[in-house]
């Protein structure tokens, strides 16, 4: 007991703001309390239906949690606590204020960069102790270390030796030399850097002393070597016999002096070097040099408030620099600008002394010695008893001097003024050199020898070169002939240059144009550029290009000196990259001679091809070489004629066939020539062109022109226009081949001008082979709609594909074989049919394989699939089938269901019902052929259908009627109002909901035996897969996990942006120009509107998630009659918003809010066209969008007043059926439905009918609303326009409320859920 009453109780650390030190002492306390697993873990909660020794466990806990609490009570001050909202646990506590204080990943991640930085640029600082900068450092590594970051002893240990001060770089190079620093701890080196520190501060103290005593008398100044003075004011005498030299270490005197100075030079310079990198230059000699130097002395006054030393006499200032120049601020205010700076040399008590950085100030009266200046470097400055002294660290006393009678300090010293002697020598051979005006040595020689002169003298050349001779003869080197180096492999040597500019400018406005050459093969590749800053993205592309097809990398670039090669953006990428650069000398383009041959060689080119055809120079960047070796047969003179083929959707049934162009070269995109059109003043690429080499274009007359006194050649060679065989493009074929181009991918767009019924009376009908069967041409009308054609189904596939289509395709191949075998076990296994003889008077089906390889949401192949489909377009109605509807899922039901799922912490499954058409049961007599493939003995015979079969138009029917049957006798409730939704209730509050698409189904609900009881049923009565958790269902991605569902079509947004070929383009902030109105254009430019509407149906299908993109896509749908330029140009400006914002999707957060909550809006006429006004809405539930709508109301509104009323009574009746759906789903009852609307005339006019004069032209139907208002199932709430979401779904708006209302809809990237 005394023991126990003697316990002191450890004290509590209360937080003081510093959350990791308070973390790590609270929990080092609550884990010897055995309450640890308390704050990791939570409290213990028993199960339903508890066992005894469940609930006394929980009580137990309960119990220690309180125990927790009580210490964090204590802890905690009382006004942090108010600040923290749960308070139920000490788990709960514990999060908060780990939340509070110590934030978020991320913000932990930004805290862990700072101190990084932090870390990196870590120095000790001059004056700093070793036990000082170790607490620093050790603060920032344990701060770094709390963030997550793994630091081990070595690696502080070596960042402690590496940013030592100087004074320590022996001790560091002793320990890293003798020691494995890896393995040392910081407390080591910290004991041994405080002995090392501990050594030097004993000998400054001990050398100091030494110093500032002397033996000597009263006299002022530093005692001399020549048995001058002594220093300081000493009143005995010291004894030298124990006194250590620190030069020669002998006894007997001091350092200063040591008879060993006077064997030395008696005038040497010693050069000290601070931190900084300045240089304290000091210079010691004997008095009589002073006495040598006629210098008076100077007045120099000591300055504390000076921030550098300043004189008034530039003549005494050595090291001169003129560029220096900067202003100081003298005490009264005014100002002085410094011109200039430079070293001084003083002489002060025997010793010359170098200031450094002394600036110049033209006026100056007074000489200043900064304080400041001074102790920066090194120097002691003591002020004591009216005496000023200064002591360096090795010299002991420089300077000395006392108070004037006006409280200053005046230091008294001449100043060396700098002399420059010149050394000269005069000998025969230079004199007569100047003699004969400077003419060579070999000149006077022959004039000696050959006793052309009398009295020369024979003369040797001195090795010393003339001055004068060099200034006035001197010439530059020769270049050398060719190289004597030569690369050994590709890449290994680039040479680059630039030509221009070039007047005038291109069409194109390129004024400049550069080479890259290989030092190898001295292949060449050229760009042209508008600006030499192009330079630099110039070379990334063809570095890029270049690597990627020879798999090596460029190892050297040598190019001229010009500013667009030395950039700093340039070197750094060179080195980043590690390119070597070689630079030319400035002003010798000989050494870059490659590149100028080049440029020369490429302009002789130029105005040779514009000379020949009278082009004008305006087409010099439009050469005929495209940078790789051109095929022969499809070269052809720039310049000349060329007809080009006009598509049948661009001109008129009278209009000419063609056109008139100008050959400029091949494209480098496209399997096509590159043309100019004088007429229209624009560049055309097409690839059906004949070419007329002996004409060419009068570009004053506008008109075609015969060369004369030239030799015809008859073109051979020219592009097949009307079939899609390779005759006759052979050489292009090599052509492309080399450029990588793949054939199938040209003209993907252009499938109505692949299908040109050629002209028979063409006038070069005689140069065409004959046609073997005449091309039909596919009808106008039939654009729009899908036929048996085999070709018009390809259409249709999303992406193109290698699947085949044919049944003779299909069995060369093992996987498809399997696919068929699958299919035609499956089909026999369910009973589809029986093989039996065709009835008289009986029309029978024919049937075909379908193809089809099936991707993942990661794109990954996942399964071959065959299906054999029956060709039910030949079925007549009424004969063959009566009813064919069959209800599909509404995305606004899937939604729905998801967020419920969300709201109730559920998650959703998938199931896929193997073959499901084969399980609907048929009513109907129906015959089709056999297989091919799969034919029995009797090929006459024909299979009779018991059950329905893909294709045939009864089929969906037929299956759905089965499914509704199922879930009818499993004790499925139908929801009335969502034909695919069926819900199953059990009385003890257990609930599954499914929602049918076709063959796909998702489930979720409350109960995993409810899930397996479901799934075995299904399996019994069904050929299913088990697909588990949703995660792709019809084209949408899906994440599930603990936070919340993720609705995202990233890789169906990518592959839309490969389609059409916006992989690589520029993305914008927004879909569609703020404030921008479209129209029918009629006057304009027609586009292709087969790939006007490809482009919108895609967009179209992305609705199922981006209801950002709502009122984009549904703007340029309005226009798919007859799209312009205009049109196609905002159908692009969505593709490059989607390609900036691919991963964007609809987050649903669990447990966040069941309230549904509906936005209406409407713009006015905002249509031009018929001044339709733009409905749109949004509901959701809690923060969870689930249903939105944006489109052109039906009718003309007169005010605002009506669209917004006509806006609202459509959302009202959305807003109905989804709280049906709800209460279907969650059995809620049916609540009062809010919808917010901002404009106030509306809300009246739903609430009472006063304003009837001008409302009774609305149609009766829309006054619907005010009869749900009446009833209470509507609510009509005003909202102001910032706060109205649903103004994303009607009009075009800024980027800020753009963002704004897609933020508050619950869009988010899917790189911040991850």
């Amino acid at each position: 007991m005394a023991d126990s009453s003697n316990y002191m109780q450890p004290s509590i650390p209360r937080f003081d703001g510093f959350y990791d030190h308070w973390a790590m002492l609270m929990e080092n306390l609550l884990r010897s309390k055995e309450y640890w697993d308390l704050i990791e873990n939570g409290v213990i909660v028993a199960p339903a239906n508890a066992t005894q020794e469940q609930l006394k466990s929980s009580e137990e806990s309960r119990l220690k949690d309180l125990k927790a609490k009580n210490y964090l009570f204590q802890a905690i001050d009382r006004t942090i606590l108010e600040t923290i909202l749960s308070r139920d646990t000490a788990k709960d506590i514990w999060d908060s204020m780990r939340l509070k204080y110590q934030g978020s990943s991320k913000v932990k991640r930004a805290q862990l960069q700072a101190l990084r930085k932090e870390y990196e640029s870590l120095n000790m600082k001059i004056g700093e102790s070793i036990d000082d900068y170790f607490s620093r450092t050790l603060t920032i590594v344990n701060k770094m270390k709390m963030h997550g970051e793994t630091m081990t002893q070595g690696t502080v240990v070596e960042k402690i030796l590496r940013s030592l001060t100087s004074r320590f770089n022996y001790v560091a190079c002793s320990i890293e030399e003798s020691n494995d620093v890896t393995t040392w701890t910081v407390d080591q080196l910290q004991s041994s850097l405080l002995v090392h520190e501990h050594r030097m501060k004993g000998q400054r103290d001990e050398e100091q002393v030494l110093k500032v005593s002397n033996n000597g008398g009263r006299g002022r100044g530093r005692g001399g070597r020549d048995g001058g003075r002594g220093r300081g004011r000493g009143r005995g005498r010291f004894n030298k016999e124990n006194v250590e030299c620190y030069k020669c270490h002998k006894l007997g005197h001091f350092q200063s002096e040591c008879p060993s100075w006077d064997e030395d030079n008696a005038n040497y310079a010693e050069f000290e070097f601070d931190e900084a990198g300045e240089i304290l230059l000091m210079a010691q000699g004997t008095k009589d040099s002073a006495s040598n130097n006629e210098s008076k002395y100077e007045i120099w006054f000591l300055d504390s408030g000076c921030s550098n030393h300043m004189v008034g006499n530039k003549d005494w200032l050595f090291d001169y620099d003129d560029s220096f120049k900067d202003s100081v601020k003298l005490g009264d205010d005014s100002k002085m600008a410094v011109v200039g700076k430079g070293n001084l040399k003083l002489y002060i008590a025997g010793y010359v002394q170098i200031l450094t950085n002394v600036y110049y100030l033209p006026g100056l009266k007074n000489n200043l010695l900064s304080i400041g200046q001074l102790q920066q470097k090194s120097l002691t400055i003591v002020f004591k008893n009216d005496t000023c002294k200064v002591y360096h660290e090795e010299k002991g006393l420089i300077m000395f001097t006392h108070m004037s009678m006006n409280r200053m300090y005046i230091i008294k010293a001449p100043v060396l003024i700098p002399n420059c002697y010149k050394a000269t020598q005069s000998n025969d051979a230079q004199l007569w050199h100047q003699r004969y005006g400077h003419l060579s040595f070999k000149g006077i020689n022959i004039l000696a020898q050959k006793k052309m002169v009398q009295g020369l003298p024979y003369v040797k050349e001195p090795d010393q070169k003339c001055d004068s001779c060099m200034k006035g003869k001197q010439q530059r080197e020769s270049m050398p002939k060719k190289t004597l180096w030569r690369a050994s492999e590709k890449l290994q040597l680039v040479h680059s240059d630039i030509c221009g500019p070039i007047n005038p400018e291109s069409n194109g406005k390129k004024r400049y144009f550069i080479t890259f050459i290989d030092d190898l093969s001295r292949k060449t590749w050229s760009y042209f550029l508008s600006e030499k800053s192009e330079a630099f993205i110039a070379f990334q592309k063809f570095k890029a290009m270049v690597e990627n097809e020879t798999k090596l990398k460029i190892q050297c670039l040598r190019t001229d000196r010009g500013g667009e090669y030395t950039s700093t953006a340039f070197n750094e990428y060179c080195d980043v990259q590690g390119i070597r650069r070689q630079l030319t000398t400035a002003y010798t383009p000989q050494q870059n001679g490659v590149s100028e041959r080049k440029n020369r060689t490429i302009m002789n080119m130029v105005r040779s091809m514009l000379s020949e055809k009278n082009v004008p120079k305006k087409f010099w960047p439009e050469e005929a070489w495209s940078g790789i070796k051109p095929s022969v047969s499809h070269f052809k003179v720039f310049g000349s004629i060329a007809y080009v083929h006009v598509p049948d959707n661009l001109r008129k049934k009278l209009d000419d066939k063609s056109i008139v162009c100008i050959h400029l070269g091949i494209s480098d995109e496209s399997k096509a020539y590159k043309l100019y059109d004088p007429l229209k003043g624009k560049i055309v690429v097409s690839k059906d062109v004949r070419f007329d080499e002996t004409k060419q274009w009068n570009w004053e007359n506008k008109t075609v022109e015969a060369i004369k006194g030239r030799v015809v050649i008859p073109d051979t060679d020219a592009c097949s226009t009307s079939k899609h065989s390779e005759e006759g493009n052979e050489g292009y074929d090599d052509h492309n081949e080399l450029l990588n181009r793949d054939n199938n991918d040209q003209g993907e767009h252009n499938d109505v001008s692949d299908q040109i019924v050629p002209d028979s009376e063409s006038s070069d009908e005689e140069d065409n082979p004959p046609l073997d069967k005449r091309v039909s041409k596919r009808p106008g009308y039939l654009d729009d709609f899908v036929t048996d054609d085999a070709e018009m189904h390809n259409l249709a596939i999303f992406t193109p594909s290698n699947d085949p289509i044919t049944y003779e395709e299909a069995c060369k191949h093992d996987i498809w074989r399997k696919a068929m075998d699958a299919e035609i076990s499956a089909i026999e296994s369910n009973d589809t049919w029986e093989l039996t003889v065709l009835p008289v008077g009986v029309k029978k089906i024919g049937v075909k394989w379908i193809y089809k390889t099936k991707y993942n949401e990661q794109g990954k192949i996942e399964k071959y699939k065959a299906r054999l489909v029956a060709k039910g377009y030949s079925q007549q109605q009424g004969i063959d089938y009566n009813e064919v509807f069959a209800p599909v899922a509404r995305w606004d039901t899937i939604r729905t269901i998801l967020a419920i799922a969300a709201l109730k912490n559920w998650y959703v499954f998938q199931l896929d019902v193997k073959s499901a058409f084969l399980h609907g049961e048929l009513n109907e007599e129906v015959y089709v052929d056999q297989p091919l493939g799969y034919q029995k003995e009797n090929k006459q015979l024909v299979y009779r259908l018991k059950k329905s079969l893909y294709g045939l138009k009864q089929a969906p029917r037929a299956w759905y009627s089965k499914i509704e049957a199922y879930f009818n006798h499993e004790g499925f409730e139908k929801c009335p109002h969502e034909h695919t939704l069926f819900v199953k209730s059990e009385t003890d509050g257990r609930i599954i909901v499914v929602s049918l698409y076709v063959d796909d189904l998702i489930f979720t609900g409350n109960d995993e035996k409810l899930f397996a009881e479901f799934k075995s049923s299904m399996e019994r009565n069904f050929a299913m897969t088990d697909l588990g958790k949703m995660r792709y269902f019809l084209g949408v991605e899906i994440r599930q996990d603990g936070n919340g569902i993720f609705l995202y079509q990233q890789k169906y947004a990518v592959e839309i942006l490969q389609r059409f070929g916006m992989s690589d383009c520029n993305s914008v902030n927004n879909p569609i120009v703020p404030g921008s109105k479209l129209q029918k254009d009629e006057t304009g430019q027609a586009s292709n509107s087969t790939l006007y509407k490809q482009m919108v149906g895609c967009l179209m299908y992305l609705l199922a998630t981006r209801l950002d993109l709502a009122f984009s896509v549904c703007l340029v749908a309005r226009y798919m009659e007859r799209p312009t330029e205009i049109h196609m140009a905002a159908v692009k400006r969505i593709l490059r918003y989607l390609k900036g914002t691919t991963s964007y999707g609809l987050w649903y957060e669990r447990g966040k809010g069941d309230e549904l909550v509906g936005w209406s809006d409407s713009d006015y006429a905002g249509d031009i066209d018929d001044r339709r006004s733009t409905s749109g809405y949004v509901f959701m539930i809690g923060t969870k969008a689930v249903s939105w709508s944006s489109k052109k109301q039906p009718i003309v509104t007169l005010s605002t007043t009506e669209a917004e009323f006509i806006a609202a009574a459509g959302s009202a009746c959305q807003g109905v059926w989804l709280s049906r759906i709800l209460t279907a789903i969650d059995a809620r009852e049916g609540s009062c439905i809010t919808i917010y609307c901002d404009n106030s005339s509306s809300i009246k006019l739903s609430k009472n009918p006063v304003m009837h004069g001008r409302s009774k032209h609305i149609d009766v139907r829309f006054h619907f609303l005010r009869d749900l208002t009446k009833d209470g199932i509507i609510q009509l709430v005003h909202c102001s326009s910032f706060e109205q979401v649903a103004d994303i779904m009607t009009k075009p708006l800024s980027f800020d409320s753009f963002s704004r209302n897609r933020d508050k809809l619950g869009l988010c990237t899917l790189e911040l859920i991850n």
